[in-house]
């Protein structure tokens, strides 16, 4: 699906691929994430610290497969059936194929996808996994979704070559991430902050993790904040609220686990066959700003 001669642009500070983080002892969410999909990009203190999240709650590493199966669906969806091309990415994590790009420029050549995250780590797989068509455009910032004035007022969105046109809708794919924003932080400004700038007629893909099926979800977020990894889990109501907050209109079928959101779909339809509801753990949804 990439092309290595396309546009590929590793914005802001960062290590490169040749240049590696190095290991400080101290797990990173991105990295916990990385372990549970299986993949090998992490350190003994990840490794230590999502297994004792997968004593704790062995779901975890269901929800994260679940998790980029519900992203590459909403994208896939989005470009296919909505006509959107323009994808921001925040919070992407270390990429696991397909990324957000992949699955984009594969229905829309020229998709522009733009990816945030706040561990130096990603920057140095952004560089040496990211590739895109000839026709489109994937940029990379090291960014922090709590300030998102470091997004909005970043070269890539606010230079004389932005990566976006703001004339036509932009998908802000908030994956896994806002349950790692508690209330002092304010999550649904924060959302309404980086909805903002967007055009009428741009989407909002978000999950969010939940106790709502699993009580055992309780104990592995006690886990990361033993480790000060801040982490709040919501009920749907309260992820509702955010995106409320927000000034975005949920699309059907609302705010629902994983396993049971299909986009369009309406919610009184079974659930689709993936994993359980307390596997899943875990809202999706769909919104649109008016």
């Amino acid at each position: 699906m990439g092309d290595p001669s396309g546009w590929m642009s590793t914005s802001g500070p960062g290590p490169t691929a040749a240049n590696d983080v190095a290991d400080r002892g101290e797990p990173q969410v991105a990295r916990m994430y990385d372990y549970y999909l299986g993949g090998k990009d992490h350190f003994e203190a990840d490794r230590i610290a999502a297994e004792e999240v997968l004593r704790t709650a062995p779901n975890s590493a269901k929800f994260a497969r679940a998790n980029r199966y519900f992203l590459q669906m909403v994208v896939e969806y989005l470009a296919r059936e909505q006509g959107v091309d323009q994808f921001l990415d925040i919070g992407t994590g270390i990429p696991t194929r397909p990324n957000t790009h992949q699955v984009a420029q594969y229905h829309r050549p020229h998709a522009r996808v733009l990816y945030t995250d706040n561990d130096p780590i990603v920057m140095t797989y952004a560089e040496a996994l990211m590739t895109s068509t000839r026709e489109g455009r994937v940029d990379y910032i090291e960014a922090d979704l709590r300030r998102p004035q470091d997004i909005l007022g970043h070269p890539c969105l606010a230079g004389p070559e932005p990566v976006f046109d703001l004339e036509r809708p932009v998908a802000v794919c908030a994956v896994a991430i806002f349950h790692f924003v508690t209330d002092e932080h304010r999550p649904g400004e924060l959302l309404r902050t980086i909805m903002e700038p967007m055009p009428s007629g741009s989407f909002l893909v978000l999950s969010h993790t939940t106790e709502d099926f699993d009580d055992a979800m309780k104990e592995a977020a006690e886990v990361y904040r033993r480790r000060k990894l801040p982490v709040q889990l919501r009920s749907d109501a309260e992820v509702e609220e955010i995106v409320s907050e927000a000034g975005l209109e949920l699309l059907e079928p609302g705010v629902r686990p994983l396993n049971r959101w299909w986009p369009g779909r309406p919610a009184r339809l079974a659930p689709i066959p993936l994993y359980s509801d307390a596997e899943a753990s875990c809202y999706g949804l769909l919104a649109r700003k008016p």
